[in-house]
């Protein structure tokens, strides 16, 4: 069976890569609708650490996680060769 390749997404945080559907910007009136609703519905992981809410990761499992690492720098972990395992 292959290792699930892990994420940072911030604070030693990390998701499995191949769960993650979208990184998206926070700051639209939809995403912060997208994200009260998954609050509501206890689908909400919160990742800052206390800090501003930069990116929202969506998962396949319809969870939302919030990150404080900005959206191209996720980007750029998924496109890192090999990335954290």
């Amino acid at each position: 069976m292959a290792e699930a390749r892990l994420i940072n997404v911030g604070f030693g945080n990390l998701v499995v890569a191949r769960r993650v559907i979208g990184v998206i910007d926070p700051k639209s009136a939809p995403m912060k609708r997208l994200r009260e609703d998954a609050k509501n519905e206890h689908r909400l992981v919160d990742a800052t650490q206390g800090h501003k809410t930069r990116s929202i990761i969506v998962m396949d499992s319809n969870h939302l996680i919030l990150s404080s690492v900005q959206p191209a720098t996720i980007r750029q972990r998924f496109l890192q060769e090999g990335g954290s395992e």
